[in-house]
């Protein structure tokens, strides 16, 4: 029995390490997602309403909520942002599918962290 329940344990502390990350999107779907949502203001990683406030990995640093104090990753900040709005940004999480929300957030959070906007 304890052989048994050692097993167990140890299958799933190999689930819980090697798991699937909670943001296992995908950046290229998201670049489509992007350019048919968000690229009327934020096209080139700017941004046409308020011009300091763009996806560039150093301004988002300074102003992104979450992101700015280290309780969420880009990704999970960016995401948060789309789904929710603010300011003049508006709300996509009534718009857009969970699915289509990752994507785009994968795919800024991969422009902006690896410096190609």
């Amino acid at each position: 029995m304890k052989k048994l329940l050692a097993i167990a344990l140890t299958v799933l502390a190999t689930v819980f390490a090697f798991g699937t990350p909670a943001f296992a999107a995908d950046a290229a779907a998201g670049a489509q997602v992007f350019a048919a949502n968000c690229a009327a203001c934020h096209a080139g990683g700017n941004n046409a309403v308020m011009p300091t406030k763009t996806l560039k990995a150093d301004a988002l640093k300074t102003y992104l909520a979450g992101y700015k104090d280290g309780s969420k990753s880009l990704e999970e900040a960016v995401a948060y942002q789309v789904t929710n709005g603010q300011g003049a940004m508006p709300a996509f999480g009534g718009r857009l599918s969970d699915a289509d929300i990752a994507n785009v957030a994968a795919y800024v959070a991969d422009q902006a962290e690896n410096n190609k906007w």
